[in-house]
């Protein structure tokens, strides 16, 4: 009696790692890798560089994701929208999507954004605009006081760069232990994200709707892999001690700065984070959305495209935008 009921938990855990590992597997073949792996020195970093065309009216275009992100998300929001217009280049952030690692300094953003400027010079891209989303926005502002000769503007879309009150969910501080965390990222993880995915995704668009090919366009489910899984704990979990160190730092920033986000994010304080880079950054311009949620990079790609024109120099009244595009959400909303 007793071996049979320690037997069953242990062989539980044996069926969720192997079906984590299975999973893994099946994952990467639903969705392959669509880039390029680039030896950036120290690790190998996926990006698709996707070059300009004969209309070319931007500077390059580097579109950092965020959290649980891939580059799927930013190419898959934006690609259609800008190609042919600039030079684009979307990326797996180290760690994530196909990406490697690399070394312990990418736990941290302005390690990562060291390794975005590596990955811009093998790409031939000596200067560009850096789109930050969500955790994104942290790399982002890093690049701009590490790389200033790199950047030629800033576009926030509703970014996480201030500290904030209270922590982090609880599986993230427990997925980036040493040996804990290996066990919870290899056995827990991917089944129960798998259950969660879905409401997670709407969440995240909330309270605008979730596009119906968003899950199967973007991948989120690649973020589930063990190995994947762990480094974006790791990111989440370092983030509160880092923003707290080098927030005093941008006012450093001298570049023309656009900060898109809505009054209804559930996902960061936009009240702390989107308020205090446009307090914090001379001259930037802060566009605030009501009803607008997680997600300008899709709800309001337009205007975030005319923002892209107004940092590159061209007359835009985004304010303006940014009252049709309310009405446009109000009407959503009623609806």
């Amino acid at each position: 009696m007793l071996t049979a009921l320690l037997a069953t938990p242990l062989t539980l855990l044996i069926a969720s790692f192997a079906f984590s590992a299975w999973k893994t597997r099946a994952l990467e073949r639903r969705f392959p890798n669509i880039g390029e792996l680039i030896d950036i020195g120290g690790l190998r970093m996926n990006s698709v560089f996707v070059p300009a065309g004969g209309a070319v009216d931007l500077p390059p275009i580097v579109f950092i994701h965020g959290a649980s992100g891939n580059l799927r998300d930013q190419m898959h929001a934006f690609r259609e929208k800008l190609e042919g217009r600039a030079d684009l280049l979307f990326l797996d952030r180290p760690g994530h999507g196909y990406s490697e690692r690399g070394g312990a300094e990418n736990a941290f953003p302005d390690g990562q954004a060291r390794a975005i400027a590596r990955l811009m010079e093998k790409r031939g891209i000596a200067k560009a605009i850096v789109v930050g989303h969500s955790f994104g926005g942290a790399i982002a502002a890093s690049f701009a006081l590490e790389h200033p000769e790199k950047t030629a503007g800033l576009l926030f879309l509703a970014p996480a760069t201030h500290p904030w009150p209270g922590g982090i969910d609880w599986y993230y501080d427990l997925a980036k232990r040493p040996v804990i965390g290996w066990l919870f990222s290899h056995i827990v993880a991917m089944p129960a994200g798998l259950l969660r995915i879905k409401g997670d995704t709407r969440s995240v668009f909330a309270p605008n709707a979730c596009p119906d090919d968003y899950i199967e366009a973007t991948a989120p489910a690649l973020v589930l892999r063990p190995k994947t899984f762990r480094s974006n704990a790791i990111d989440v979990a370092s983030l509160l001690a880092y923003v707290r160190r080098t927030q005093p730092r941008y006012s450093e920033i001298r570049t023309p700065t656009v900060i898109v986000t809505g009054d209804t994010d559930g996902i960061v304080y936009e009240e702390i984070h989107s308020v205090g880079l446009a307090r914090d950054i001379a001259g930037s311009e802060l566009v605030w959305i009501r009803n607008l949620g997680h997600k300008p990079d899709y709800v309001v790609t337009d205007l975030a495209v005319e923002a892209l024109e107004r940092i590159a120099g061209e007359e835009r009244d985004l304010q303006e935008s940014a009252r049709r595009t309310e009405a446009r959400l109000a009407k959503d909303h009623a609806q």
